[in-house]
């Protein structure tokens, strides 16, 4: 982190430190962390992906008091060496892997998860520069805010578990109607929950009873 200047601050019980190199944790996205650890004390065993991580607090709060292992997946190397410290400071370092690349590439053939969440920037590229203070390539959504998005929804639809669940974090309700007709209908939404910062949905299969 030579050159960088670090913050820590309480995320959820957890001491998470990040930089100007990545997106300044939430508050609001503690919300999001408890609606995580809540779903995974009734899903099926296994770890948990983490999609867009950045310096990985919204995962590690899900999982602190899980037992769950956690993968957490990001293009940005500066999020990747984040999170790891962050990890390590949380004690969960032997529970957490933190891979580097995009996302279809990262997530490997034949891994399924009970769990995933997602965190993909959301920000149309015409609005960015309403938001100066934050690093472009995590807010910039594309034209439609649903670019990245929409690569996430791909990776759950591949690599959900039948009877999993994922939280899939954007900027509004509409935006969440709008990324599912985009895509394959594999998934459903099963609830919104709307919050000052944004929107988290639920996703499950949709076949599933």
């Amino acid at each position: 982190m030579t050159g960088s200047t670090t913050a820590t601050m309480d995320f959820g019980g957890l001491s998470i430190t990040y930089d100007e190199r990545v997106l300044r944790p939430r508050p609001w996205t503690v919300a999001q962390s408890r609606w995580a650890a809540e779903l995974l004390a009734e899903l099926p065993d296994g770890p948990v992906l983490e999609l867009c991580s950045g310096a990985g607090q919204i995962g590690l709060a899900a999982v602190a008091r899980a037992g769950r292992d956690l993968v957490c997946v990001d293009l940005n190397p500066a999020a990747v060496e984040l999170a790891r410290l962050n990890a390590e400071a949380a004690g969960l370092r032997r529970r957490v892997t933190v891979r580097e690349g995009r996302l279809a590439e990262a997530v490997r053939e034949g891994e399924h998860f009970p769990l995933v969440i997602a965190d993909p920037p959301w920000v149309e590229t015409s609005r960015t520069g309403r938001y100066p203070e934050d690093p472009l390539e995590a807010i910039d959504g594309g034209h439609d805010g649903l670019t990245v998005a929409c690569e996430c929804l791909a990776v759950i639809e591949a690599h959900l578990s039948d009877d999993g669940a994922a939280l899939l974090q954007l900027g509004s309700v509409d935006q969440v109607a709008a990324l599912m007709s985009l895509g394959s209908g594999s998934l459903r939404a099963l609830e919104v929950r709307r919050y000052d910062g944004g929107a988290v949905a639920h996703l499950a299969r949709s076949d599933r009873d």
